[in-house]
């Protein structure tokens, strides 16, 4: 019997309406709604083509949008002066600087130059540390490791004192999304092992896992025989392997593969997100979260 899918494309779709409401509903009470910049630096095909999928969310769900598009040749002072000015504006909740940066400038400089209750991404040392903390400290979890929080939550996945094992130890999916796992609260609780690529007897920690996420960026990594029969498994992975003819457009497009071996773990595992269709959709829409929670924190209201 196949597992259950999770869709992100399903469950996103879900969240956003509730985002929606309640931006509605904040407008007719507050007059105000979440306002939103994303600072895009040269034209890279790939940046403008995610950039253009954030603004055209945030627009779908009520927020003001900004984007501030700037040449490649900017200078590190520009970029970190432009910053300050969207801290000090009161209309904006959450400031996103797209990534990869040009050479010359400073990423780790950039992202710290945010103020950390407008660091919607997450990524920010002191929105880390609130994280590491835990309960009411934490204000915004890194968007893709809190889109694959909920996704085991409303795929009904119990969490509380389950293994899990996450395959990566990247800053941006690894490490929070173990440490988020191992806290307490809802979709939580769980006794937590990060694994990677020194870790001896790799399979067998894989095999013990109630809940195994997989975030390492290899394709078909994790074999049919590595997965716990009916455990839930969440593939983080995107891997380019190739290109093929669209049937609907005629053109070229990428094939993508994540780092489990679908077709087989779909027969073992209990619940599996496919790729694409799985956690990708979900990392925007916590974007969205996350603004909607800045403008709410701003506001005091639960």
């Amino acid at each position: 019997m196949s597992a259950k899918l999770i869709k992100g494309t399903v469950i996103r779709e879900e969240i956003l309406e509730e985002i929606t409401k309640e931006v509605a509903k904040i407008k007719e009470t507050h007059g105000v709604v979440p306002g939103l910049v994303t600072i895009l630096i040269g034209e890279s095909p790939a940046s403008i083509s995610y950039v253009t999928l954030k603004i055209k969310t945030a627009h779908r769900v009520g927020f003001t949008e900004i984007q501030d598009s700037q040449p490649v040749d900017i200078s590190e002072e520009d970029l970190l002066a432009l910053i300050e000015k969207y801290n000090n504006d009161d209309s904006i909740n959450g400031i996103l600087v797209q990534l990869p940066l040009p050479k010359h400038i400073d990423e780790k400089k950039v992202l710290n130059t945010i103020d950390p209750d407008k660091d919607v991404d997450g990524f920010h040392p002191v929105n880390v540390g609130r994280l590491m903390i835990g309960g009411d400290e934490v204000k915004f979890p890194p968007c893709t490791p809190a889109g694959i929080q909920e996704m085991i939550i409303r795929a009904g996945v119990e969490t509380s004192g389950a293994e899990v094992v996450v395959v990566g130890r990247s800053n941006i999916v690894g490490k929070p999304i173990a440490n988020m796992m191992f806290q307490k609260g809802p979709g939580a609780n769980a006794t937590v092992t990060v694994v990677h690529t020194r870790t001896k007897n790799l399979a067998s920690h894989c095999k013990r896992a109630d809940i195994l996420i997989v975030a390492a960026g290899v394709p078909d990594l994790v074999k049919p025989e590595w997965i716990k029969p009916g455990a839930c498994v969440i593939d983080v992975g995107v891997n380019r392997v190739g290109e093929k003819i669209s049937e609907k457009t005629g053109k070229k497009i990428a094939v993508l593969k994540g780092d489990v071996d679908f077709d087989a773990a779909k027969e073992i595992a209990g619940s599996i997100t496919p790729v694409p269709g799985g956690v990708g959709p979900m990392t925007i829409t916590m974007l969205m979260k996350n603004t909607l929670k800045s403008l709410k924190s701003k506001l005091k209201i639960a």
